[in-house]
């Protein structure tokens, strides 16, 4: 059976000095679905290929997907050497937020969003068991927090941040550089947000722009409409409903 293309895909410059990282459509915990190693794994495997790089753009636009996949991610590229240089291309979403969280600069265009909202999952059980499921998002919540605060710092309080997640905010980029989520607002961005609907069901305040009709079609190039079809083709491709996600 034939490989799928991942989520994500790692290129090094010409001169070996700086890579780009693209995680377009759901992070997902298989690197094809059930078949072969975990994406984290294949991930590592292609970021140590790069080599010894001084800089990394990472360019997402996510609806999110599995957390303790993502959290990996996000460790592998803060801890690595290299200044990371997150670009939020139209949405990075849940743990995507996270991802992006962990770079030491993100850069957002004007018309690009984060969003924020408190961890779950889709768990049956007797009652011990789903009082450990809440335990467990509790713990996953605080995760979250710790990662958000630690790009912050002092510009937005704590609570803030715990109240933004609880309502599941849908942050505007200049909105995320007021609370310290974001250190560039540049330009607009015409990349499509790669939201289906499958995730849209599973969102409660999902802005109306970020439905697959908002996006007129007039006003994208033929080139635009091709890169959007692939986004929303991988995303759905790569979709799975995993048993914990953000």
């Amino acid at each position: 059976m034939s490989k799928r293309k991942t989520f994500f895909d790692i290129k090094a410059s010409a001169d070996g000095k700086s890579a780009d990282v693209f995680i377009l459509g759901e992070i997902t915990q298989w690197a094809w679905e059930e078949y072969g190693e975990m994406s984290s794994v294949i991930f590592k495997e292609q970021l140590d290929a790069v080599g010894d790089v001084s800089t990394i753009h990472l360019y997402v636009n996510s609806p999110g997907g599995s957390v303790f996949e993502g959290i990996t991610i996000a460790n592998m590229l803060k801890r690595h050497k290299a200044r990371v240089i997150g670009h939020v291309e139209a949405l990075a979403a849940s743990i995507a937020s996270n991802i992006i969280a962990s770079c030491d600069e993100v850069r957002m265009p004007s018309n690009t969003m984060l969003m924020i909202h408190n961890a779950w999952n889709r768990v049956s059980g007797n009652a011990k068991e789903l009082r450990k499921a809440a335990d467990d998002l509790d713990r996953i919540n605080e995760m979250q927090v710790e990662t958000y605060m630690a790009k912050i710092g002092e510009k937005t309080p704590e609570e803030e941040v715990r109240r933004l997640m609880e309502e599941e905010s849908w942050i505007s980029a200049q909105h995320a550089f007021e609370l310290g989520l974001c250190d560039l607002v540049e330009g607009t961005n015409s990349v499509a947000a790669c939201i289906t609907n499958e995730h849209a069901k599973l969102f409660k305040n999902m802005p109306k722009a970020f439905l697959s009709k908002s996006i007129e079609q007039n006003v994208l190039s033929e080139e635009e409409k091709t890169m959007r079809a692939k986004i929303i083709a991988d995303s759905k491709a790569n979709l799975t409903y995993l048993k914990t996600i953000l």
